[in-house]
């Protein structure tokens, strides 16, 4: 036992030079980094940077290698970040706030290197919205929705979160099941934000927190790579498991009752407050 109340969770893959970046600094928190058989010296810069480091024989993704991590943390928090992200200490007490009042998952806004907010929040997936997201024209503009951010002082409900940096109380994690293992890299957010709106957990982003993102996305090339043949293998996952937000049936608001009742509007204050957890999920 570390003593600290937050696990902070950082899968790596050949990430030495962005930790290096990011990660220096004071942590009173657990950091446990796990390496997916990185062929860089991301394991050892981690140690050097204050890090328990899980070293895998093998890439095993980024679900299960959170998983891994989720067995080893001590915290009564879990925030899990990507090796891109700068996190600030003192936001933690923030979220931990948050989470306590209202549990479920939620994240800090995050800022571009720019310091332009980044929409790590999100609408539901619908796979139209998913093309607008990509600046296809007219769609990007039938779904200006989906991309959400907080401003400061506000907390708003999203259908989910970006995984680059998602917290949540360490026990609602593992009654959630942890991250799916079916996706080894892309759309396993997605698919966890949804999971926990129908399990009663409500999923928010917290303008209060803002943390840098230094974001570089291995898809955003027009070129074919071997990242795209995993967001493809993702994608066909995702929607085989969750049809309605590409075909339309069934339709999503039947099926995610609660989510899109709240999706967008404000988390209020006190939890009281809050619309109550429904029943068990809609069949279908």
């Amino acid at each position: 036992m570390t003593g600290h109340r937050w696990s902070v969770v950082t899968v790596t893959y050949n990430s030495a030079d962005t930790l290096r970046r990011c990660w220096r600094g004071e942590k009173p928190y657990e950091w446990i980094v796990v390496d997916n058989a990185s062929s860089d010296d991301s394991a050892t810069v981690a140690e050097q940077l204050g890090a328990r480091v899980v070293r895998l024989p093998e890439n095993v993704g980024f679900s299960r290698a959170n998983n891994v991590a989720v067995r080893e943390a001590a915290g009564r928090y879990l925030l899990f970040a990507n090796p891109d992200l700068e996190v600030h200490p003192d936001g933690l007490d923030v979220l931990a706030r948050h989470l306590d009042a209202h549990g479920g998952l939620v994240a800090p806004q995050l800022l571009t290197s720019e310091g332009v907010p980044q929409p790590n929040g999100r609408g539901f997936p619908y796979a139209t919205a998913k093309l607008g997201n990509r600046r296809l024209w007219p769609l990007s503009r039938l779904h200006a929705s989906y991309r959400m951010v907080a401003e400061p002082g506000e907390v708003r409900y999203v259908a989910w979160l970006m995984g680059a940096a998602v917290a949540g109380r360490t026990a609602d994690v593992i009654e959630l099941g942890g991250w799916n293992e079916r996706f080894f890299l892309y759309y396993e957010d997605h698919e966890l934000g949804l999971r926990a709106w129908q399990r009663g957990f409500p999923v928010a982003l917290l303008g209060d927190v803002r943390w840098t993102h230094h974001w570089a996305r291995a898809t955003n090339s027009v070129r074919w790579s071997p990242a795209h043949t995993l967001e493809l293998r993702s994608a066909r996952t995702f929607f085989g498991m969750f049809p309605e937000f590409l075909v339309g049936l069934p339709p999503a608001a039947r099926r995610h009752r609660r989510a899109a009742r709240l999706i967008g509007s404000p988390v209020p204050a006190s939890p009281a407050e809050a619309v109550p957890a429904p029943g068990p999920p809609a069949a279908g």
